[in-house]
């Protein structure tokens, strides 16, 4: 698959199958994740593994449609109100190539920001000085949905003078 097909098609999936996902393939997107940009060489990201015990205190509200994986990604804060809006904008794009990366191999993701709330943050154990990008189910897809309608890129263009 290309990569503009990799993101054309990707979708967020809501229910996943019960088919393990290997260390090995999330290490491999993981690292491919890792290449994103991000300012100065910071390397803000760190991934928390979920286990069941945290897993059920989450108590999210669809188990993350029971995805055999769930995993947190953490975006360090910097030095400057800047600096920290930089990290979380390049962990977001760490986010989005582990994102495609799962996707192109046929593993779907749901990203929640459940952990966005004091209480869970509590409950991951988020020390201070730290944002939550996203919790996120990560697994083979049970159902893939069809793409919501978006707005044309024409109305989203300007041109400056």
């Amino acid at each position: 698959m290309s990569i503009l097909e990799t993101i054309k098609s990707r979708r967020t999936i809501k229910k996943f199958k019960t088919d393990p996902v290997h260390s090995e393939k999330l290490m491999t997107w993981l690292e491919a994740a890792a290449m994103a940009p991000n300012h100065r060489m910071t390397e803000p990201w760190e991934v928390y593994f979920i286990g069941q015990e945290t897993r059920a205190k989450l108590n999210h509200k669809t188990n993350f449609g029971n995805a055999p994986v769930l995993m947190a990604v953490l975006s360090k804060h910097g030095a400057t109100a800047l600096e920290t809006e930089e990290n979380a904008l390049a962990t977001a794009c760490f986010v989005q190539n582990f994102n495609l990366a799962a996707w192109e191999e046929g593993v779907g993701t749901f990203w929640s920001s459940i952990a966005a709330a004091a209480n869970k943050r509590e409950i991951l154990g988020v020390p201070e000085g730290y944002d939550v990008i996203g919790v996120f189910g990560v697994g083979y897809p049970e159902e893939i949905s069809e793409p919501k309608p978006r707005t044309p890129m024409q109305n989203k263009l300007k041109e400056l003078p």
